[in-house]
This record gives C-alpha cells, structure tokens and sequence, in this order.
C-alpha cells in the first residue's frame, strides 16, 4: 500500500471501525508528553531512505547498531553500579556479584568523594560510605580491586569534577597489580558539562574543568588505548526531569562541546573521539526509549562525519551505557520496581546497547541489599538467554511506531541544537539557565499530571493499599564505618613520606599555573600517597571553584 494510499484508508477507519469501541479515558501520550497516535503505518515513515537514514548494522549512520553481529557475537556488559561503606565491603560486594555472573564493574563513590573531599574533612561528617564507597587514597582503591585481575575486567567509575583523580588511583592501582597502562581497560564518567546542567556536583569553573578533561583524553590517548575517556552522561539530565528528546539533545550537545574541546586543544579527531562514550537512562516508556537510542546513534555519527570531519570508523559510532531509571522506582509496593526495571532494560538491549545497569527494587530506600542485587543481575541474564532479543539486530527496526518515534526525536533534537547555539553554544547556555529552566519546566510537568491523576503510577496514585509498610531487607550503613574509613586515613598519612607528597604537589601546582598536561603530575602525587583531598585542594588554589547562578 502506497503512504497516501495508508493515509485515505487510516481517515476512514478512524471514521467507521476506531470508535466502534469505547476508548479509555487515560491520556494516550508518551512518558514525556509526546501524543501517540491511535495507528502507524507507511506514510509514518516514508520520508526515510533505507540507505541514508538506516542502513545495516555496523554500517553508517549506525541506526540499526554499531556492530555488524550485535548480540550475535558478544552480548552487552552486565555492569552493576555498587559501592558502600569502606572499600573492603565493597571489594566484596564485586566478588559476590563476579561470581554470580556479573560481566563488568561499576563503581558508586560516596558523595565525600565525588566533591573532592577527605573523610576525616568537617564537611564529609556523616555522608562517608552512605551513598558508595569512600575512596581517599590510592590505598582505598588497592583495597577495592584486591583480588580482582585489572587486565581482564574492565572498571567503569561514575565520577566527574575528580574524575582525573580517581583515573589516576586506578591506573596506579593497576600498576601495583604488575598491569600495564595499555592493557587496562575502562570508562572514567569525566562529563563535568551535565553537572552545571543537572547532577550539580562540581568543583572548579567550566575552563578550567574542560582543560582537565582535555588533559586526560590527550594522555590516555597516548598511554591508555583501552580506556574510555569521557563517558557523556544523559542519565543526570532525564533523572532530574527532563524528557527523551531533552536528555538526547543535551546529552549529544555536551559530546560536540567535548570534540570541540579537543581540536581547540590541538588534537586530532580521530585521535580521541573512538574513545568517547555515552550513558543514557532507560526510562519507563517501552517504545519512546528504543528510539531515542537509535537516533542518538544517527545523529552522532552524522555529526561526526559531516560537522567534524572524522575519518576514522570508529569516530562515527555511538557506544553507550545504560542505567535503569531511578527516578521511575517506588517507594510504596517496591516489589514493582523488579517489574519495571525488566521493561526497562528490555528497551536498553532492544535499543543495542553495549554495556547496561538494571536497578535494584530497594534503591529508592536504601543502597541495594545483596538479595535485591542479585535479582537485578538475574533480570538481565533473563533478558539475555531467555528472551530470544540478542538473536537478531534491531529487531524493531522498520516497525512504523518506532521508525517515526526514531525520526521524531531526531528533528526534535536538531531543534534543541539550533537553540543552543543561539545561546552561544553549551558554556554560555550553562551560565544563562537555558538547560536548568528547561528540564525544570518538564520535571514540573510531570509531577503535576501525577498529582492530579493524568499520568498513572502503579501503588502510588492507583492501585495503591491504604496503610501499607515496606517489609523487605534493607542494606543499612553502620556508623563505624565513618570511624574505621577515618582511622585508614590517619595511618596512611603517618606512614607515608611527607617530603616525596610536598615534592609532588608542588609539581602539579607548577603544572596547573602553565600549560602541561596534568596527568603524569597527578599521577606522581598518587604514587606518593597523597590523598584526594590534598590533590583536589592544589587544583582548587590555582583554577578556583564554581558558583552557580542563580536561576528566577
């Protein structure tokens, strides 16, 4: 059937066959409050050309995935983000997870850590180990890799404004193990763009930041082949409110800033950009997911070729992590969550990523207890050795539902980049409130059709039991926790030479006043055991700190 053919026979059936049943009267739209149709079908997507817009997998534009085989021949990393307490508890917590089947590891840094901070500093009282683990010395992270073999299991590390730091106690943990730098492989999260947008967890000003940034991809670049330098974070942006076409307009926005960032810097393209990577949620909207995936793909390699002029295959194709969305889970009836979170990652796989987190019932209550964890990992494996969805490529490609959502969200996300550049582009958006008072905007709509019933939860404001109580075990913290991570600290300072750490700051500061790369000062104050915080506070005397406007 021709596409206006579908058209003239799409008007009668809404005319005489659609209302000869009562329709519900729950609004028929997508999770970010896009109209969804009653029926798709050619003229939905007639505008594609096989060719130029989908073409086959491993072949550009990638919409149909980045490898040739996909899941055929390798299925995605099963990667669980973990990290409590001290990084003895959660060595163990790898080991357990490791064992039962877990493919890759993902560290969760306690909030101390991600701003930079010692433990035994005044303003970590109460937050070490609460929400991941505490990590203030490359002692901490020997501690938490003991046992685990660096050249075989690849590491990701949610962390940004000490991203450098962190990368740093690894790669010299590594060498303790006896590894070589180029054998050891990973993701360092590095994205300090979407933290001025959304996760808020920054140190120093947006410069001064994108140069730290650029540093680590020059030298891994050279000395870390393997290593993925900047894991390019939606998953911040949609977890505080935004929709699916925001969270891929933003998200592929900050990726652009960051090549841009390195050819200013006087790299190549196809010397960093293979080593780029995304992480995007996987929110509760089934088919709205899948697409926002395969465009991402499209555009980003569209970008690459056209606007930045790489030659390098592997500079055209959008690798990318998924996390379950957090921001979906329940407090009330939590069981649900498993449910959810297994739709959820279906979309992920369906959609072709390469490495996924599935959360776990309990994290709306509580870091994950190792019962919730592992039923988490199993919901993956299910996916993957059950199902039948790693048997074939895009399995949904050429479905018209998804084909239009694909095209749809691409044009909304060229619309979004035209606005950002009328801004003056990702720094000057930043410092305006252009992303901060639009992901508002969709976070505010969103509760509000919660609120007054349009959009339905289940257990909370539907089928939810008057006077329910959660009654699952929850992973609890123990405050000697606090005390044990402190006393760590003490020691490591008592035994370490004070004059080696002085030399190495010293170096590094001279760095950060020049022009040097960072990274082999920072890695020589690791090697002298100085600790995150002392490391954290040199860079901070020389580039400042960030002030965040306020946005009315």
């Amino acid at each position: 059937m021709e596409p206006e053919d579908f058209d003239r026979e799409r008007e009668r059936w809404l005319k005489e066959t659609y209302p000869a049943s009562p329709e519900r009267s729950d609004p028929f739209v997508t999770v970010s409050s896009e109209e969804v149709g009653p029926l798709y079908g050619p003229s939905d997507s007639s505008a594609l050309d096989y060719e130029d817009d989908l073409g086959f997998p491993g072949e550009y534009p990638y919409t149909r995935g980045v490898r040739g085989n996909m899941y055929r021949g390798r299925l995605w990393t099963m990667r669980q983000f973990a990290g409590f307490g001290t990084a003895r508890e959660t060595n163990e917590r790898y080991h357990f997870l490791l064992e039962r089947g877990q493919t890759g590891l993902s560290v969760a840094f306690d909030m101390p850590t991600i701003m930079g901070v010692d433990s035994d500093d005044p303003r970590a009282e109460g937050e070490v180990g609460r929400c991941g683990v505490a990590i203030d010395s490359v002692v901490d992270m020997q501690t938490l890799f003991d046992g685990i073999p660096l050249e075989r299991i690849t590491t990701s590390m949610t962390t940004n404004a000490p991203a450098s730091i962190l990368l740093s106690f690894y790669l010299v943990t590594g060498e303790r193990q006896g590894v070589s730098l180029g054998d050891m492989g990973g993701t360092i999260q590095n994205d300090i763009l979407k933290e001025y947008i959304a996760q808020k967890s920054w140190i120093f000003p947006p410069r001064p930041s994108l140069r730290i940034i650029t540093d680590v991809m020059r030298f891994c670049a050279s000395e870390v082949p393997r290593w993925n330098t900047i894991s390019i974070s939606g998953y911040h942006i949609r977890e505080a409110g935004s929709t699916a076409a925001q969270e891929l307009a933003f998200t592929l926005a900050d990726g652009m800033a960051y090549v841009e960032a390195g050819i200013e810097a006087g790299m190549d393209v196809d010397d960093f950009a293979p080593r780029l990577s995304f992480f995007f949620n996987s929110h509760i909207d089934f088919f709205e997911e899948v697409a926002k995936y395969r465009a991402a793909r499209r555009i980003w390699a569209r970008v690459m070729k056209e606007k930045f002029g790489a030659k390098k295959e592997e500079s055209l194709l959008l690798r990318f992590h998924t996390q379950t969305a957090g921001c979906s889970l329940t407090a009330p009836q939590p069981e649900n969550n498993i449910v959810r979170t297994a739709f959820e990652g279906l979309a992920a796989v369906l959609g072709g990523t390469q490495s996924l987190h599935t959360n776990s019932m309990d994290e709306v209550l509580a870091l994950p207890s190792e019962k919730a964890a592992e039923i988490a990992l199993r919901t993956q494996q299910v996916i993957a050795y059950e199902t039948g969805v790693a048997n074939t490529a895009d399995p949904l490609g050429g479905s018209y539902f998804v084909e239009y959502l694909t095209d749809r969200l691409e044009r909304q996300a060229l619309e979004y980049f035209a606005e950002i550049e009328a801004e003056g582009g990702v720094l000057q958006a930043i410092d305006r409130g252009y992303f901060q008072r639009r992901i508002a905007d969709a976070a505010y709509r969103y509760q509000m059709e919660i609120e007054k019933g349009e959009r339905v939860i289940v257990g909370v404001n539907r089928f939810a039991h008057e006077g329910e109580s959660i009654d699952i075990e929850l992973l609890k913290i123990d405050p000697l926790v606090e005390r044990e991570q402190v006393e760590s600290l003490r020691k490591v300072r008592s035994e370490r030479d004070q004059g080696k750490v002085d030399e190495a700051l010293t170096g590094l500061k001279g760095r950060a006043e020049g022009t040097d790369n960072l990274m082999p000062a920072i890695l020589d104050s690791v090697r002298a055991h100085a600790t995150l915080g002392e490391i954290v506070g040199v860079m901070k005397g020389v580039f400042g700190e960030y002030r965040e406007k306020p946005i009315y």
